[in-house]
Formats: C-alpha cells, structure tokens, sequence
C-alpha cells in the first residue's frame, strides 16, 4: 500500500493541526498509510512516527485534532547541510521514504521548514526521485511569501486584538497618567502587531500608537509620540513589534539576543527597553506587558476562518501530490474582500524559501506609529467565526499528546 509522511517544524500556532487534520483526511480518502513523523525531519532520521490514519479513524476524532493548539507530532528546528558538502542526512531519508513506500512528504512550517523543502527538493531532483514534496505554511508571523496569508496568523491576530481590547478595559479604569506597552512577536515582520489596530472599535481608540519592524525606530520621536498622546488622554497604550530596529538595523532588544541554528536573533526585550526609557525620560507610570507564547497556542479564541482554511490547505496538499506537483508551497490568493472569498493554488518553493514577506510601507503612515485602514481591512477577515471545542471539566479537551511528553 502507498503512504505518505507528514511532519510539522518551527513555532507552533493554533492552526498547524488543523493542516496537519487536513492531510490525513486526504490520504483517508485516496486509501494511503499517513505516518506522521516526530519532532519534524528528525522523526525521519529517527525513525520516530505515529501512525495518523490509524489514530485518527474517525471524523469526530480529527476535529478534535483540527481545533488543538501547537503541534501534534511535536517540532524541531534542525537546519539540514547543503547536500552538495554532506548527504548523508538525504540518504537516510530517502531510504526511509523507499522502506515505506512514501509517494508524497508534507512539511508543514514557517520560513525555515520551507528552507527544508527546498533541499530536500533539490536533492530529489539530482538523484531523479519521484517523490512529491509539498510545503505547507503555518506562521503567526504571517511573513511567508507568494500567499495573500498564512495559517496560524488569523487566529494569533484575533487573540491579539481581543487582548488589547481587555487589556484597555482593564487600563482605563484610572484617572491617572500612565503608559503600557505591550511587546507582540515579529521579528522581521510586523504583520501581528499590526492586527492590535483591529482593537479599536468605536469606542476603545488603543492602541494609541504602534510601532513595527518595517520602519525606522527613532527614540526621539517615540519620546515625542508619547509625551503628544499623555497631553490628551490619561492612559496611552502602545503596541511594539519585539523586531524593532534603528535606523542602522540594529534590533533595539537585540543587545544580549543569541542566534539559533538559522542565524536569527531571538529576541526578547523590546517593550521592556521602552518601559525604562519611558520612565527615565517622563514622569508617568509605566509597565510593559509581553505577550510571548499566548498569541500562538489559545486555541480557545480561534478564528473559524484560520482553523477552516488551515484544514483546507492541508487537503489541497494531498491534490498537487496526486497531480504531480513538487518542490512547491500550498498558497492561498484572495479574490475577494466583500465578501471575502480565497481560492487555494502553489508556487514553487524556491521563491518562498528564505524569503520575507514584510507589510507594504504604504500600509504604515507616514509618521511611522500606525496603520492605515488598507492593512486593518486586510487582516479583519481572517479573524472571523468562533471555534466550537469540547471541554471535560471545565477546561478545553485537546488531542492526547502523550508521546510528547
């Protein structure tokens, strides 16, 4: 019988397992083994899979895994050599694939899985395997290129918005001058801090101010931005990407940051800079809050709109690799905004790979602290619909993860 393996790798997001949910229906429909290999390419090298068909049989029992947060097979961030300098890694998984009869490999990740795909591709071709090789996105971070948006940044966007709304609530409630900024991921992209605006709501007009990777940062003017906001409101809010970075390209919170096995600075800090510029150059209370890991894994603010186009992907995979199709990415393209309507298709994964796909400049002002309303009426459709998950005991009833832990 043919099989197909499927791995997720990066950071996790709400949405991953619903891609992931999505190719295993698929290859229940076209009668095909799907193993699901742990902790991403390693589970390859490892010989590490659970059997997917086999342990989720049942329609009820992959809406379970379609609405649970972070990654069912578990993550890695293993950057593979190029296989001109060493192929021993390819060999094994390409002997891996032939032992199981594979026919297709889905990789479901950010930038630096597509980065996996595209070696594995490139190796493929100059063995001359048939083995379709097929990307599929997830980010919050919303910054893979060739697709109008990326599964995981809906719902990261949604529990965004929602949070400074209360975060607002909760801050209005004293007459007195104070500041709070609020640290958001994106480290080359602000695609996510960008989705703080869709607080506002006629009624709550913070985030007052917001700041993203894409532009500039000065300390002079975000001094000036805020002592203009404390002249005519109580309490300022503030929405920072932790990307910023100066005029040279220096990330403001990258000073004690470490890089991973991708060379990218990890990042941790922003809104804590601000917090002590703040109170070192006004007099005012201040607290920086940093969101971190919860933007990415609240499953219990999803956006119906993410969950169903991440599940729609992951079938969508399954057809191009019936098809023929490889060294590709599963994209979507939007075709409308009213109503909103996307249609699924792919690109060639050697124009996404270590690529970023960074907001347009013209969808930030001018004065470089907000956005316009073209970049708000982009991202309010992917937040749509409420997710409907089980719950036992009072708390939300997610996939059973115990060969993870």
């Amino acid at each position: 019988m043919d099989s197909c393996i499927v791995a997720q790798s990066g950071g996790p997001t709400v949405a991953i397992n619903s891609s992931l949910a999505g190719v295993v229906n698929a290859a229940r429909k076209n009668n095909l083994k799907c193993y699901g290999a742990v902790n991403g390419i390693l589970g390859i090298l490892n010989e590490n899979y659970v059997h997917m068909t086999e342990s989720f049989p049942t329609e009820e029992s992959l809406d379970i895994l379609k609405n649970t947060p972070a990654m069912f097979l578990g993550s890695c961030r293993h950057k593979l050599p190029k296989y001109t300098e060493d192929d021993s890694s390819y060999i094994k998984i390409f002997d891996e694939f032939k032992k199981k009869n594979v026919k297709a490999f889905f990789y479901i990740g950010g930038n630096d899985s597509m980065d996996t795909v595209l070696k594995l591709s490139e190796y493929a071709r100059s063995i001359g395997s048939h083995i379709r090789l097929i990307g599929i996105p997830k980010t919050i971070d919303n910054d893979l290129c060739m697709t109008d948006h990326t599964p995981g940044f809906g719902s990261a966007a949604k529990y965004i918005a929602s949070s400074i709304l209360e975060i607002s609530y909760d801050t209005f409630i004293y007459p007195v001058k104070s500041v709070t900024i609020i640290e958001i991921m994106g480290r080359d992209a602000g695609w996510l801090t960008a989705s703080a605006a869709l607080a506002r709501n006629g009624v709550n007009t913070a985030p007052h101010l917001i700041y993203l990777p894409e532009v500039a940062f000065d300390i002079d003017d975000f001094i000036a931005d805020v002592e203009n906001q404390l002249s005519i409101r109580d309490n300022v809010i503030i929405a920072v990407s932790e990307g910023i970075r100066d005029k040279d390209g220096e990330y403001i919170a990258a000073s004690n940051a470490m890089e991973d096995k991708f060379g990218h600075k990890q990042l941790s800090g922003a809104g804590k800079v601000l917090e002590m510029l703040v109170k070192d150059r006004i007099n005012v209370k201040v607290r920086s809050v940093e969101v971190n890991v919860l933007q990415r894994c609240a499953a219990h603010l999803a956006s119906k709109t993410d969950i169903d186009e991440a599940f729609m992907q992951g079938e969508y995979s399954m057809k191009l690799a019936r098809e023929g199709i490889t060294a590709s990415m599963v994209c979507l393209n939007r075709l409308d905004n009213n109503p909103y309507k996307v249609e699924c298709t792919y690109a060639a994964i050697k124009d996404i790979a270590n690529e970023v796909k960074n907001i347009p400049v013209h969808w930030i002002t001018q004065d470089r602290n907000d956005v316009t309303k073209e970049l708000v009426d982009y991202i309010y459709p992917l937040i749509q619909g409420e997710v409907q998950i089980g719950y036992k005991k009072g708390v939300p009833k997610y996939a059973d993860i115990s060969h993870l832990v």
